[in-house]
């Protein structure tokens, strides 16, 4: 089975894990190219000044160098995602401006996949995008849907106290992880801080990857329901809402 994978340039995670993920498909499917958009932690595009001063006004002076620091260590002590990419041979798709363009889909439709996955996935898919590979669109969401759609899951579900956890791979369609459910997997969250919690949900989302391609390509998936009716839906945190994380005695890292 032909994947297509639509991504982000996240630098702390992504190149390991798309690694591992790489490692653990099925035999009879293979990564066939890779979009890599541009990084939008806060769901909409901005400078990386924006982003910078964004991240710093939010999450504090602490959070901020922590993260400034292990970018400069990824950036220069590490390979690059698109490093990785050429190295592993897996072509770098180039598309500009929304991924729904009739130019885009062109382009990804040449490529002929029988599935794109999304992970990190930062733009809402139409439908003419969710049609063009013969089993669909799937999305990897670190939550345990339908709870927690929406931004930045692994801060709400500390901030709101949860025991549990987990990750959800779905069939895309015109919502906001609103599809179906392909597979599930929960995720105790004990004593774990944030970036912990990220890296466990991440590992454990591509096995979850995993498993829902060999179900797809082999026409057994049984799907979950995703009701609406259930939902809770999260956008990103405001400078309140990370005082209260704290005052409750969580950690980011």
């Amino acid at each position: 089975m032909k994947l297509l994978i639509i991504t982000q340039n996240e630098p702390f995670y992504l190149k390991n894990n798309l690694k591992y993920l790489k490692q653990i498909l099925p035999s009879n499917s293979c990564i066939i190219g890779c979009v890599v958009n541009d990084v939008s932690p806060f769901g909409k595009k901005e400078t990386f000044l924006e982003k910078t001063i964004k991240t710093f006004r939010i999450f504090g002076l602490n959070f901020f160098l922590y993260y400034s620091f292990k970018y400069i260590y990824v950036k220069v002590f590490t390979t690059s995602l698109k490093s990785f990419l050429k190295k592993t041979n897996i072509p770098e798709i180039p598309i500009y401006g929304s991924i729904n363009s009739k130019e885009n889909l062109k382009v990804l439709g040449s490529y002929n996949p029988d599935l794109i996955i999304s992970i990190l996935g930062n733009q809402i898919f139409k439908q003419p995008i969710i049609d063009l590979p013969l089993k669909g669109c799937i999305n990897l969401h670190t939550a345990l849907l339908p709870k927690y759609r929406g931004l930045m899951p692994t801060f709400w579900v500390l901030k709101n106290n949860e025991k549990f956890t987990g990750v959800s791979v779905f069939f895309i369609d015109e919502g906001i992880d609103s599809g179906p459910i392909i597979v599930q997997k929960k995720v105790e969250i004990g004593k774990l801080s944030q970036a912990e919690l990220i890296k466990k949900t991440k590992r454990i989302g591509m096995e979850a990857i995993a498993e829902a391609v060999e179900l797809i390509s082999n026409d057994k998936v049984k799907l979950i329901p995703n009701p609406k009716s259930e939902m809770s839906y999260f956008s990103f945190p405001t400078r309140k809402d990370v005082l209260e994380f704290k005052m409750i005695n969580k950690k980011f890292f």
